[in-house]
């Protein structure tokens, strides 16, 4: 089967897609980009991913034409065009071919959707390792808080983690605050109160970061947004990590040291059904 993708204004074969070599995203990497999982053909949160992308690409001055009813459009086409009901989709938007002129410069738009691949089941059933990164996020940096394409640092992060087999490698600010993993959100539970990094600290403001909070307050889960130190993430009973992809992931531990007693807490087990629920349910079976 053809695998098609959306590219500037139209589907194309993935084999007959390019852009240009003087495109800023690619030489230099001035794009964001947006991973979103879909069931029966509707993506989870779609809304909160959009707005998410054009506040970034407002704050980053990356220009370009595009408004939600016409990337809602072309990621239905995309969804549709490749037959896919369960997907793992990626929209990237870049300031376009380099020109004379901001006024004659066209911003690249890129969708792409896979069929959805989920976690090891055993992940969720005895928890994963993390290990600390060794590079420091910096909080004057204007990328931070969005999902730019400029991503080496949490590749290579994430790599070297891998390399150690882990699942992911968390992030501290250069003043020594939890930040996140390289793809994923973090949150610790302590005395059943649950705390995740404020996103001025700054982090992502994650997609199933946001759910889980508001999961939270639906079920009377205090939730605490504020900055957390190492000394915060070593005494916490219970920890996990989010991204709309691994949904909720518990982390039984970090380095050496086990989390919880090796077993997954309450408030991780509670929250981890309640996201699968809430997916199922804003997913339904399309008419």
């Amino acid at each position: 089967m053809t695998v098609s993708v959306f590219l500037n204004d139209k589907l194309v074969d993935m084999e007959q897609a390019g852009i240009s070599v003087t495109d800023s995203g690619f030489l230099y990497g001035a794009g964001l980009f947006e991973t979103m999982r879909s069931r029966n053909e509707v993506v989870f949160r779609l809304q909160d991913h959009l707005n998410r992308l054009l506040l970034s690409a407002a704050a980053l001055s990356i220009a370009h034409s595009y408004d939600k009813p016409y990337l809602e459009r072309a990621i239905g086409e995309v969804l549709a065009a490749n037959q896919l009901r369960d997907a793992r989709l990626r929209l990237t938007l870049t300031s376009g071919p380099l020109a004379e002129s901001e006024e004659q410069r066209k911003a690249t738009l890129l969708i792409t959707a896979t069929e959805f691949q989920p976690y090891p089941a055993d992940y969720y059933r005895t928890g994963v390792l993390v290990v600390l990164c060794p590079f420091r996020q910096n909080a004057t940096d204007p990328t931070c808080g969005h999902k730019t394409t400029s991503y080496y640092p949490r590749l290579l992060a994430l790599n070297l983690a891998h390399q150690r087999k882990a699942a992911e490698a968390l992030w501290f600010t250069s003043e020594n605050h939890l930040a996140e993993g390289c793809v994923s959100n973090v949150f610790l539970v302590k005395e059943s109160v649950l705390y995740t990094p404020s996103a001025q600290t700054p982090v992502l403001p994650g997609i199933a970061r946001k759910a889980v909070l508001q999961l939270a307050q639906q079920q009377a889960i205090d939730a605490v947004e504020k900055d957390l130190t190492i000394s915060d993430l070593l005494d916490a009973e219970e920890v996990f990590l989010t991204n709309v992809i691994m949904e909720v992931l518990p982390v039984m531990q970090v380095e050496k040291h086990l989390v919880g007693g090796g077993k997954v807490g309450p408030v991780t087990q509670r929250l981890q059904e309640s996201l699968r629920q809430t997916i199922e349910q804003e997913c339904g079976v399309r008419e």
